[in-house]
């Protein structure tokens, strides 16, 4: 028998560092053993020789330091084994392959990756009993090329149509889904059956078309016509921000547009779809029954706002609400997301739980615990149900629905393994989330928040008992309440810090009170609203909803009032648009801070730190000198001074993002010529008005004239014609008449002309014209203080990218086929620059 304090062997200690006796892996070790102490287990390398320099550039002690954190490193990843922490970057490593997928300016042969995944994965099998590099390199290459093949595998299932350019024509169509907005316009998800004059040839599945005259609303599986004007949906307004078009085609939106007035009721054939198909319209339906009574019941933005919580109907919501709501921080309560989910859940298992547990003989013999989770679980499907399958809905009942069965089999419900869980089979459903802000934000916030309950939970086990007068009943209730504030602010804080890189990368701002406004609004949202929700909803069957409605509707008038209050003080802090690599550095730190437990986690630190260096760094870079929509309509010139647009109003759409991607002013309106200058008009009497004659050459004169008298740093515009500005360097010009594109050539360095039909000016100056812009997307262009072209700096949104979510642009319907060649002369410049 050995001695009691003698050393174990080395194969010894590898089976207490495997399987260390009363050590759990998802609730922490035991105070028999404490793995951060496995390094006691090793004294030869504890005693092995310092490591010694010939230069001596380096001081001992750093080097002693250095020397302990390399032998100290396998202790702390056998530590994060142990713990079972492995398992939380599985779906950190899909996720990553699934966003490398996405990032590809090409879609990648799907065969290759196949055959070098297969390989990977005989190797992990073969080799699954080894530790270190041998073992863990090919595992997530594996997992990082499953991530790969599961996005392909999504998009092949979409395979949304999305049309190519704007067209207005006759379309037949089975609505889908309806939702009403705060003036009374319904929206429609519909389901093209036909088109005609013109007939489009690569017509899209399904459009989303609003219907803004009054009429009575269409049934959902009711046929519905009407002239409508459809569009593609927009891609990036700059280089680097949302492609509005990437969600358009994973929701199977290949469309969106307006009716010309009413849409009509047409009589529909038999129905063929099948009873999947016609559940789904049912439960839309009863969603649709739902939200009228919810908002019936409670007038105004109060009974608009209780319908999205239930049904997830937000645009009901008036406008000045929804941007109070966004400044200060509680926008995430409008969307059933895990906040909701949570809520809902939550109080209805408490209550079931309590309810039974006041029957002791059935407490005693049943197990009320799993009764009330299986109730909770229950009820969250119910209310997926009616929530119109929403992708922020579909996630919090994966994660809600994961932790409700851990509690039937006997497994912490809150932890970290359950987030990765989650996280995982919503990855492995709907890969494309993972882009999305709401997947991030959502996941983000729960992985802090479980992880900081773990972290208050270990220390509070480790504090000695609190004194005896803090257990005076006197003083209990005021502990309790002061417990209760503080658990609220920890919350708001950690949810708050969590997800602040996200907004930014994707909003380009920070609502600096949210803190203060969800400090305010959570108590009353957690006690009042959502309990008074859940009763109503449960009663609504009987006819009883009523006054839970308006208890509900009651609580959120008083969440208004306070989100206009602090939106009130101006706390919406602009940040500006990202570096590319800011979301990928900051999102590693995070990880690594959120998921390790042990010192390794610190690593996150500079990580976090280069984040917010790259952050500086894109905000130390100067702005672009023009700015150019996708569609050629808007144009603005940046100078030191301000920035000027060829739109006397600009869509608040396009407009509102350049103004937070690039902390821009408002505009400097152009200076529109009286309408006495207007050209004459040369057409025959009785001629149609949308006839276009050729233009005289002395009206050619004249415009050129006038063009290169252009201000700068201001637009002067002829009405319906042309605009020009002056940068000091050139003279550029946007040309809404096609017919002036060629004098425009002959006066300027830079013509915009979406309707002109040639690509390139005879002059030299740079043409850009609707089909070029169709193709490479929104445009940023620095003149570098030149006036020679050729040292001009040109970014495009779209440039090089071919893949299913895009590849319409370079669809021509004239010869059906696909082109995505740009002109030699703006190619050769964006590419000068990265694209």
């Amino acid at each position: 028998m050995p001695e009691e304090n003698a050393f174990p062997t080395r194969a010894e200690a590898g089976k207490l560092i495997s399987r260390p006796p009363d050590l759990r892996i998802n609730g922490g070790a035991s105070d028999s053993v404490k793995v951060r102490d496995l390094a006691e287990l090793f004294p030869a390398i504890e005693r092995s020789p310092p490591v010694h320099t010939s230069g001596g550039s380096f001081r001992r002690s750093t080097i002693r330091r250095l020397d302990r954190l390399r032998r100290r490193l396998p202790v702390m990843l056998e530590e994060e084994a142990v713990y079972g922490h492995g398992f939380l970057f599985l779906p950190v490593v899909v996720g990553a392959g699934a966003a490398y997928w996405f990032a590809l300016p090409q879609t990648p042969a799907f065969w290759p990756y196949f055959f070098l995944f297969c390989v990977c994965a005989i190797f992990v099998i073969v080799s699954r009993y080894r530790s270190g590099a041998t073992h863990l390199l090919p595992l997530a290459l594996a997992l990082f090329l499953a991530g790969m093949m599961l996005a392909q595998l999504e998009a092949w299932r979409q395979a949304t149509v999305i049309l190519d350019t704007p067209v207005t024509t006759e379309l037949i169509g089975v609505v889908e889904r309806r939702e009403s907005d705060a003036q009374g316009r319904w929206r429609y998800i519909v389901r093209i059956e036909r088109t005609s004059n013109p007939q489009v040839r690569r017509p899209p599945q399904r459009v989303s078309l609003l219907a803004r005259s009054r009429h009575e609303p269409a049934q959902t599986g009711e046929t519905i016509s009407g002239r409508a004007r459809i569009s593609p949906p927009s891609g990036p307004a700059l280089p680097g921000l949302n492609d509005f078009a990437f969600s358009s085609y994973f929701d199977g939106i290949g469309a969106v547009g307006f009716f010309y007035g009413a849409p009509k009721k047409q009589a529909a054939p038999p129905s063929t779809r099948s009873w999947i198909a016609n559940v789904e319209t049912q439960l839309f339906d009863l969603r649709s029954a739902i939200a009228t009574r919810i908002r019936e019941t409670v007038p105004g933005d109060p009974g608009a706002f209780a319908a999205a919580i239930v049904t997830d109907e937000r645009r009901a919501i008036s406008e000045d609400t929804t941007e109070a709501l966004r400044l200060s921080g509680l926008a995430h309560i409008v969307a059933i997301s895990g906040l909701n989910m949570a809520l809902a859940a939550g109080i209805f298992f408490v209550g079931a739980r309590t309810v039974l547990s006041v029957f002791t003989g059935f407490a005693q013999a049943y197990p009320v615990k799993k009764i009330a989770a299986l109730g909770a679980l229950m009820m969250a499907t119910a209310y997926y149900l009616i929530s119109g399958f929403g992708v922020s809905a579909e996630r919090a009942y994966i994660m809600m629905a994961i932790m409700l069965v851990a509690v039937l089999f006997d497994r912490p419900s809150i932890s970290l393994r359950n987030v990765a869980l989650s996280a995982l089979v919503i990855i492995a459903m709907s890969p494309s989330e993972i882009l999305g802000p709401s997947f991030q934000m959502s996941f983000a916030a729960t992985a802090a928040l479980v992880a900081g309950y773990a972290l208050w939970k270990h220390r509070a086990k480790r504090r000695d008992p609190e004194p005896l007068p803090f257990r005076r009943p006197m003083v209990t209730p005021v502990l309790a309440s002061w417990n209760f504030a503080a658990g609220i602010f920890v919350t708001s804080l950690i949810g708050g810090i969590s997800t602040a890189m996200f907004s930014v990368e994707h909003f380009h701002r920070i609502a600096t009170y949210g803190l203060v406004a969800n400090l305010a609004a959570m108590p009353i949202i957690s006690f009042v609203v959502m309990p008074a929700g859940l009763a109503g909803m449960l009663l609504m069957p009987f006819g009883l909803d009523a006054p839970f409605m308006k208890l509900m509707g009651l609580g959120l008038g008083w969440v208004i009032a306070i989100a206009k209050h602090v939106a009130a003080w101006g706390g919406d802090v602009g940040i500006g648009r990202q570096h590319p690599w800011f979301l990928a550095v900051s999102t590693a730190g995070f990880l690594l801070l959120t998921l390790m437990r042990t010192r390794l986690r610190l690593i996150g630190l500079p990580l976090m730190v280069t984040a917010l260096l790259l952050s500086w760094h894109e905000r130390s870079m100067p702005l672009p000198d023009i700015l150019i929509s996708e569609d050629g309509t808007m144009v603005a010139f940046v100078d030191g001074k301000g920035v000027a647009t060829n739109r006397a109003r600009p869509p608040d759409f396009v407009y509102g993002q350049w103004k937070r991607a690039l902390l821009l002013g408002d505009p400097t309106k152009p200076e529109m010529s009286p309408s006495r200058d207007k050209p004459p008009d040369d057409r025959p009497p009785g001629a149609k008005t949308n006839e276009r004659r050729e233009l005289t050459p002395q009206q050619l004169e004249t415009a050129k004239s006038r063009i290169k008298q252009a201000p700068a740093g201001r637009f002067t515009c002829e009405p319906t014609a042309w605009c020009a500005a002056s940068t000091g360097k050139g003279i550029v010009i946007a040309v809404e008449d096609g017919r002036y594109a060629g004098a425009a050539c002959d006066a300027a360095s830079l013509v915009i002309a979406p309707r002109a039909r040639f690509d390139q000016c005879r002059s030299g100056a740079l043409m850009i014209n609707g089909a070029m812009l169709r193709k490479a997307g929104a445009l940023e262009i620095s003149l570098n203080g030149a006036t020679d072209i050729r040292r001009w700096q040109i970014r495009a949104a779209m440039a090089g990218a071919d893949r299913p979510w895009s590849r319409h642009r370079h669809y021509d319907w004239r010869s059906q086929g696909f082109d995505g060649s740009l002109p030699e002369p703006l190619r050769q410049m964006i590419s000068d620059t990265g694209g």
